[in-house]
């Protein structure tokens, strides 16, 4: 059997083949605040490996309240953030951790999360599409993304253009700002300390499976000596 294209590869295949059919004008805002973000992103600020994480509340899109401490129950924890269910990044990617990571992480015996803004009657759709076996779960007012500081809010052309649609990313998220989480994964343990952190400034660039997988299994064997 093959092994599958990487996440990033199946990326990059997706904006190269989009980019032949999108508008031009629409190509180059989205293309422009992307290297934006990598060009002025504080990563200073970004959540690092040895922080420790406060207690924090998320909400399932089911309905049940999530807390740190009731996550940790059981093992660590996997924390993947990305931006709203119709985002077509976010499209790929989970389906992708869904065959990619999801089960080796539940066989490691840590909970995987995936956590957006958006509200979570409009955020139920992603899971449901493509048959989420994980968490996803609401941040509301970005709050935790706020403190692991991964935030990032729309340039002008990217607002103006929205605007010109008919909607703002408030609007579609229910949060009513333009602020959204950039694509972050990171890794808890069950003292509260973040073991891996991987924040990227490009919403079309994503924390690949395997190293995700290899910082749980360092969690669980250092657990173990």
């Amino acid at each position: 059997m093959s092994e599958p294209e990487s996440l990033n590869h199946t990326l990059a295949q997706f904006q190269s083949n989009r980019a032949k059919t999108m508008e031009p004008q629409a190509l180059r805002i989205n293309i422009d605040q992307r290297q934006l973000l990598v060009d002025t992103a504080d990563r200073s600020g970004f959540v690092k490996a040895g922080d420790k994480v406060d207690a924090f509340a998320l909400k399932e899109v089911g309905g049940a309240e999530l807390s740190l401490r009731r996550l940790l129950e059981t093992g660590p924890l996997v924390l993947v953030f990305f931006r709203f269910e119709g985002c077509p990044a976010c499209n790929i990617a989970l389906p992708y951790y869904n065959a990619h990571l999801a089960p080796a992480v539940k066989e490691l015996g840590a909970t995987l999360v995936a956590v957006s803004p958006q509200v979570p009657e409009r955020l139920v759709g992603i899971k449901e599409r493509h048959n989420l076996d994980f968490l996803v779960a609401t941040d509301f007012g970005n709050d935790l993304a706020r403190k692991l500081g991964i935030l990032y809010g729309y340039d002008e052309p990217s607002r103006q253009a929205a605007l010109a649609k008919g909607t703002s990313i408030g609007d579609i998220t229910g949060t009513g700002t333009w602020e959204l989480p950039m694509p972050a994964t990171i890794v808890i343990d069950q003292t509260g300390t973040v073991r891996f952190a991987d924040v990227s400034p490009d919403w079309l660039v994503r924390t690949e499976p395997e190293n995700v997988i290899q910082a749980v299994r360092l969690i669980r064997e250092r657990a173990a000596a």
